[in-house]
């Protein structure tokens, strides 16, 4: 049986945090041991882990740092410091079920080739009670993404968009030296998002669809999962001014450049996933630099479309963006 431990970041989070404690003791295969990190709070939120700690019969380790480093940061020190062979993130507002450990446990047993695995999870509000949506749902994380995930496609879909939170992630000890410290790319690419997607690129990170979490949503979340951003409507597209429009698009330009220069530099990526980045960044490139005049627009936009860019990397209805840089 691999040694089992979970990795809980706690930040003034008295409120929700012992009835976590009490999710994670209530295991039906036993954890053996919790490392808490503390961010620094101020209220009884170590009052709480120190009672918590004399009366389980797994090890305990909290350490309180002595400046306040963020929640990517903190995780990322708590999770170096597990010495378990499966490695549990864990926020401190969430309800873990019953059978969460053993469901992903087993998982990895079955799977070798996956380094880690994580669920799907129940929304619930701040009261606890469920939203009526799952996570997957949430962020539109829908079958056919799940199909493709499943063949091979992971990387592909995590370019795009955030699919994995931390909170229902679990991986293996060796993972730590492959992937910390999270470097700094993207700001939005924090610990877990850069776990996904360095995993991705070799296809070791899994999912389970069962929700075995129930994710709290609550004003004082450090990082929350956010829903899909509503799609752009042909009507949104002839509204808004073009500076929105391209402020959009050399986001995701500047994103992607990042991102390829990291990879090609650090040499940590596959050849056929630098080319995937590659492609990605010159299809945002020629969308951000369309000149101001429409005619002028037509042929790059036009051989984007037969080159395969609009569908690949925009997805869904990918006519409206083409018919968007044309006209906008």
């Amino acid at each position: 049986m691999p040694h089992i431990s979970v990795a809980l970041c706690t930040y003034n989070g008295e409120k929700y945090l012992p009835y976590q404690l009490e999710s994670i003791a209530s295991q039906t295969l036993a954890i053996d041991e919790l490392v808490v990190f503390d961010d620094g709070s101020s209220d009884k939120s170590l009052e709480i882990l120190d009672a918590f700690k004399q009366k389980v019969p797994f090890k305990v380790h909290i350490h309180q740092n002595e400046k306040n480093v963020g929640s990517s940061k903190n995780f990322e020190m708590c999770v170096q410091a597990c010495t378990g062979d499966i490695i549990f993130f864990s926020d401190q507002d969430d309800l873990w079920l019953p059978h969460k450990v053993e469901t992903l446990v087993r998982y990895l047993e079955q799977y070798p080739d996956k380094d880690a695995v994580f669920s799907n999870a129940i929304m619930i509000d701040r009261a606890g009670k469920p939203t009526g949506k799952t996570s997957f749902e949430q962020i539109e994380f829908i079958e056919p993404l799940q199909e493709a995930w499943k063949a091979g496609r992971s990387f592909d879909i995590l370019l795009k968009g955030y699919v994995v939170t931390g909170a229902a992630l679990a991986i293996r000890s060796q993972v730590k030296k492959e992937v910390f410290p999270t470097p700094h790319i993207i700001p939005e690419l924090i610990h877990d998002g850069w776990i996904a997607l360095y995993l991705s690129m070799t296809n070791r990170i899994a999912f389970v669809k069962e929700p075995l979490i129930q994710y709290r949503e609550h004003d004082s979340q450090q990082v929350g999962l956010k829903s899909e951003k509503k799609a752009v409507s042909l009507i949104d597209r002839f509204k808004r001014s073009r500076e929105v429009k391209l402020a959009q698009i050399e986001k995701k330009a500047t994103d992607s450049t990042a991102l390829f220069h990291y990879l090609k530099t650090s040499g940590k990526a596959p050849e056929n996933t630098l080319k995937k980045v590659a492609s990605r960044m010159l299809h945002y490139q020629m969308r951000a630099s369309l000149a101001n005049n429409r005619l002028l627009r037509i042929w790059p936009v036009l051989k984007g479309v037969l080159q395969g860019g609009y569908k690949l990397h925009d997805g869904g209805k990918w006519w409206h963006p083409v018919l968007g840089d044309i006209v906008e």
